[in-house]
C-alpha cells in the first residue's frame, strides 16, 4: 500500500476529525486513525466507540487497502512540516515509512480490519438543515445541557422535527434553554437525543460551513453529512422530560433591560456571593433593579442599582450567579427580557428581539433568599 498526499491538508484533515479521540482508551486500537484507500480516495476515521467521524480526499495512490495509523505521534510528525507532499509506503508487516524532502520516518501501523465498523442505520429517516442553523441551534442550547450519569436523557440535546419547524432543547433541571427555527420542515413529527459530546464536536465542524447537512437517524443511531465528512452517533436511549410542562405560561411581571449592562453587574456583584449557592439577589421597584450578594461566612457583600423598564409588582427574587452569567453570554442582542411571576416560580430569559424565523427561550430556576 502506497500513496502520495500533501502534509497540510492531510494534517487539516486529521485535526477536523481527531476531536472524536479520547484521552484514555479501553481499545488500544482507538488511539488510531484508519486509512482505508479504495479509487483514489483516502477515508480517514476516527471513533470512540459511541461516535465515528470519517473524512474523504482525493489522492495519488499506487494501491488500495487499510491501516490503521497511532494517531499522537502521525499528528506531532504533521504539525512540523511546511506545505509539502509526503509518501506513505506500508509493507504487509504493517509497518509505515513516510518519506519527505528532509528524511524518513518509520512507525508501526495496526490491521485496518480491527478497527471498529460504524453502525449502518437501517430504514433511516431524512432530515436537511443548514450548517449555519444547525451550528448556532447547537451553541444556543448545549451549554444547558446535565452532566448527571443517573438522567442521562438531560446529557444531550433534544431535537423535535415537525412539519413547520425544528426545536432544540437542552436542560440540566436547573436551567433550560430552547431554540426553535421555523421553516425547517421535515416530512413527519419525530424526536431523538443526541450526547454533548458529537454536539460540540458538531459546532466546532460546522463553524465555517453553510451549506445542508443532511441528517440520517433511527431510533438507536444518526449521520450527520456534509461535505465531505459524515460523523455517526449513537442516540441517548430514553424519553426526554416534558419541557413545555416546565415553562411558565403567565409572567406578570416583565423586567427589560440592556444585557450587557445587566450582564456585567452580575460578574461583579457575583464576586461578594457564597461560594457555594453563587446566589445573587435581585430587588425590582418601578424602574429600579437592584443586584446584591453576600458571604455571611467572610462578611463579603456587595450591592448594585441599575436603572431598568419594568412592568409589574415589585418583586425580591434569587438566582445563581453561574447560570445567569451563562445564559447572558449566550444571547447576541442588545436587551433583553426578564419575565418573572413569583420568588419561587422559574424566571424566563429571551432576546427582546429575535433573529427572523428564531425563537430563543432561556428558562432559569430561582434559588430560596435566606433573610
Amino acid at each position: 500500500m502506497k500513496f502520495i498526499i500533501s502534509s497540510q491538508s492531510l494534517l487539516k484533515q486529521l485535526q477536523c476529525i481527531a476531536g472524536v479521540l479520547n484521552s484514555s482508551n479501553t481499545l488500544p486500537i482507538l488511539d488510531n486513525i484508519l486509512f482505508e484507500i479504495k479509487e483514489q480516495v483516502l477515508t480517514i476515521s476516527c471513533s470512540d466507540l459511541e461516535s465515528t467521524i470519517t473524512s474523504k480526499i482525493n489522492i495519488d495512490a499506487k494501491s488500495e487497502g487499510s491501516i490503521a495509523i497511532p494517531a499522537k505521534i502521525l499528528i506531532d510528525i504533521l504539525k512540523t512540516f511546511p506545505d509539502h507532499p509526503l509518501t506513505f509506503s506500508i509493507d504487509g508487516n504493517m509497518s509505515i515509512e513516510i518519506a519527505s524532502d528532509y528524511g524518513k520516518y518509520k512507525l508501526s501501523g495496526f490491521n485496518g480490519e480491527e478497527f471498529p465498523k460504524s453502525p449502518i442505520i437501517e430504514s433511516p429517516s431524512t432530515v436537511n438543515i443548514s450548517g449555519f442553523i444547525l451550528q448556532r441551534a447547537i451553541e444556543k442550547t448545549i451549554f444547558a445541557s446535565g452532566n448527571d450519569d443517573l438522567r442521562p436523557v438531560m446529557s444531550g440535546v433534544f431535537i423535535q422535527l415537525s412539519k413547520n419547524d425544528v426545536t432544540f432543547v437542552a436542560t440540566d433541571a436547573h436551567k433550560l434553554v430552547r431554540y426553535r427555527k421555523s421553516k425547517v420542515s421535515s416530512s413527519s413529527e419525530s424526536s431523538f437525543i443526541v450526547p454533548k459530546k458529537p454536539m460540540n464536536l458538531l459546532k466546532g465542524l460546522l463553524s465555517n460551513f453553510e451549506d445542508d447537512v443532511i441528517i440520517n437517524y433511527n431510533e438507536s443511531n444518526a449521520t450527520f453529512r456534509f461535505g465531505d465528512t459524515i460523523l455517526t452517533c449513537r442516540l441517548i436511549d430514553g424519553k426526554y422530560p416534558n419541557y413545555e410542562a416546565v415553562i411558565p405560561n403567565e409572567n406578570p411581571n416583565i423586567l427589560t433591560i440592556d444585557r450587557n449592562i445587566f450582564l456585567q453587574s452580575i460578574k461583579r456583584v457575583s464576586i461578594f456571593a457564597n461560594k457555594t449557592t453563587h446566589q445573587v439577589r435581585l430587588k425590582i421597584n418601578g424602574s429600579e433593579l437592584n443586584i446584591s450578594a453576600e458571604d455571611i461566612d467572610f462578611s463579603n457583600e456587595a450591592t448594585e442599582r441599575l436603572t431598568c423598564s419594568y412592568k409589574g409588582d415589585s418583586i425580591e427574587i434569587g438566582f445563581n450567579s453561574r447560570f445567569l452569567i451563562e445564559m447572558l453570554n449566550n444571547m447576541d442582542t442588545e436587551n433583553v427580557i426578564f419575565e418573572l411571576s413569583a420568588p419561587n416560580r422559574a424566571g424566563l430569559l429571551s432576546p427582546e428581539q429575535n433573529e427572523k424565523e428564531e425563537s430563543v427561550l432561556m428558562l432559569v430556576m430561582p434559588v430560596m433568599l435566606n433573610g
